[in-house]
């Protein structure tokens, strides 16, 4: 029997793909000094607490205290945070992640009264304040944003509590993080030669795209199953999640979560529900996938490791540099700055923690804040979903690059909804190039199957994970018990939908999904995975077609952070997402590249 095949250990991957957090601190005696010191001025808005409605200037000098105070605690959580990520088990930087989100509980309770105080001042006052000091002009969008949601803001020591239960209300989500990056360990899968692979979060997918089905097999199973042993765990630490936006939503005197989590970026529950309606109504293209899949693959029956499974036996190898020579050729209707932009810091400014390595977190995301350039974690392995994930998150990063020079701290944080256009806007821009240039039919089968997982992972996967996180919610919210059992059969339940005859349901290590998904600690996130899937091909379109000034709508569209409300936002740089139609366009999208694939499959 041959070795096994394992990840190499933090130590031996090169420097040039590890992020450069140097750029930050020299080291973590410095990340120290400025960790003792932000934690001790963020008593310096305390003589304000009480103040705020004295004058203008008074609200002007507190507003802008703490935005540099967020901003210096933002890069303080931004180094601890990804020093824990790229190694999950190393305890000492275990114990500066705990320590940021302590300090960022801290810091939610200092800057608790600054709402509720602003909104007692009242909007008419406000707005002849901002005629009489310059500095308020800025936060015109943001008054207006408190006051809209001034039904839900609470007195001061309410908001305070609220602040300070920011650190205990993430536990759930990191005990689970801990759970599945650091203390799951699962068995090594076994190929068709008897070899032995090993499995973890970093490598789970190079198993599942190996043409290898014994492999695969082996390694889907043995992943799930290791989730299923720990299925009660799981299940209670996001019972306990949902349960914490349950308590959110009736403090805040919400009717339902959904509408409390969409009301903060102004998103009418209309969106979420035109986008499942859709889904449900065009679930047919997939089960039309899952036919040319299981004949391009000559399989009697296909099962969920059968999904990632080559097409062809020619998959090409793609290394980081050429990834990102592709990325910058098909964003080159972008212009040569932002493209510059893109290839310094993919290459040269070390924004990407690149390769995997053992302990390394499961995923890939784009960090950083403002004061810091982005920086992204993913574990790339030299294929064409690889260079897709690193233009996924080259996509955030851009977006986080370009607000973070234009926008006021006040307006730095911008919402998933937009998030996720950006992100998916890259992968529609390069493989609409990739697609064009490339003749080669094997080539062009690695990119069509690349469009597939991307379309599968955020136009099906998503979507059913937002239908099985509407309906826990709502159990909880009228007082249902989640077990894991119920879960597991709930998820196998979509599941089985979704696969139609076409596919073969293996109910319980299908129905396990929803545990191997850390999003679902963020309410209702997924569900903007599809939304902006649809956002990003219909900009896309606008861009490769040539429509007037589509590109510095685009980009100002980037520029714009949370200054705009999104819907608003992504409406001035040419979509509309509060209607349905963009989400039946990505349904056609997706329906072309099934279509492309029949053709080449014959």
């Amino acid at each position: 029997m041959a070795p096994t095949t394992t990840l190499p250990t933090r130590a031996e991957i090169p420097d040039k793909y590890k992020w450069d957090s140097t750029s930050i601190f020299a080291n973590q005696a410095a990340w120290e000094k400025e960790f003792e010191y932000v934690l001790a001025d963020l008593a310096q808005l305390e003589p304000y607490r009480g103040h705020l409605g004295d004058n203008p200037q008074t609200l002007a000098d507190a507003l802008e205290l703490a935005q540099r105070l967020q901003k210096r605690v933002g890069i303080v959580f931004v180094y601890a945070s990804m020093s824990h990520a790229v190694d999950m088990p190393d305890q000492n930087a275990a114990a500066m992640n705990g320590r940021v989100l302590g300090l960022a509980g801290r810091a939610g309770a200092a800057f608790a009264f600054l709402d509720p105080e602003t909104i007692s001042i009242g909007q008419e006052t406000l707005n002849e304040w901002m005629q009489r000091e310059p500095r308020l002009e800025i936060y015109k969008h943001y008054f207006d944003n408190l006051f809209r949601k001034q039904k839900h803001v609470r007195s001061s020591e309410v908001e305070e509590i609220l602040g300070m239960l920011a650190d205990p209300f993430s536990g759930a989500y990191t005990a689970n993080n801990v759970l599945t990056s650091a203390d799951l360990k699962f068995p090594p899968a076994r190929d068709s030669q008897d070899n032995e692979h090993e499995v973890a979060q970093g490598s789970i997918y190079t198993c599942l795209d190996d043409p290898d089905r014994a492999l695969r097999r082996s390694a889907w199973q043995n992943y799930r199953d290791t989730y299923l042993a720990f299925k009660n765990t799981s299940a209670a630490q996001l019972a306990t999640s949902i349960k914490q936006n349950v308590f959110q939503m009736r403090a805040r005197h919400f009717d339902n979560t959904l509408e409390m989590t969409l009301f903060e970026q102004n998103i009418p529950v209309t969106v979420f529900h035109n986008l499942i309606n859709t889904f449900k109504k065009n679930l047919g293209t997939w089960h039309r996938y899952w036919r040319a899949r299981k004949k391009a693959l000559g399989v009697e029956s296909l099962y969920t490791y059968d999904i990632w499974a080559p097409l062809t036996k020619h998959t090409r190898h793609i290394s980081y540099e050429e990834a990102v020579d592709w990325i910058c050729a098909g964003l080159a209707p972008m212009g040569k700055e932002y493209v510059d932009i893109v290839r310094h810091g993919a290459l040269e400014a070390r924004w990407v923690d690149a390769l995997p390595n053992r302990g390394k977190t499961e995923g890939a995301f784009s960090s950083g804040t403002a004061g810091t350039h982005p920086f992204i974690l993913m574990s790339y392995d030299n294929n064409m979903g690889a260079l897709s994930t690193l233009a996924h998150e080259l996509g955030h990063s851009m977006h986080s690059y370009l607000t973070w020079q234009t926008q006021p701290m006040v307006y730095t944080n911008y919402g998933n909804f937009v998030a996720e256009v950006a992100s998916n806007f890259h992968q529609a821009m390069v493989r609409a190039y990739m697609l064009k240039e490339i003749t080669d039919r094997d080539f062009r089968l690695n990119i069509l199957e690349e469009a597939m997982q991307n379309f599968h992972r955020y136009f099906f996967i998503m979507p059913t994970l937002a239908r099985f996180e509407l309906i826990a919610h709502e159990r909880v919210e009228h007082g249902q018990a989640l077990t894991a059992d119920e879960l597991v059969e709930l998820c196998a339940d979509l599941y089985a939908e979704g696969y139609g005859q076409e596919l073969q349901i293996d109910r319980p290590r299908d129905g396990i999904t929803w545990a191997t998904f850390g999003h679902l600690y963020a309410d209702y996130y997924v569900f903007q995975y599809a939304t902006g899937i649809s956002g990003a091909n219909a900009l896309s379109k606008r861009i490769l077609s040539g429509a007037p000034n589509a590109v510095v709508k685009y980009i100002n569209f980037l520029r714009a952070g949370s200054s705009k409300y999104p819907l608003d936002a992504l409406r001035d740089a040419g979509v509309d997402l509060s209607q349905p139609e963009p989400v039946e366009a990505a349904f056609q999208v997706l329906e072309s590249y099934v279509s492309q694939l029949e053709e080449l499959i014959g």
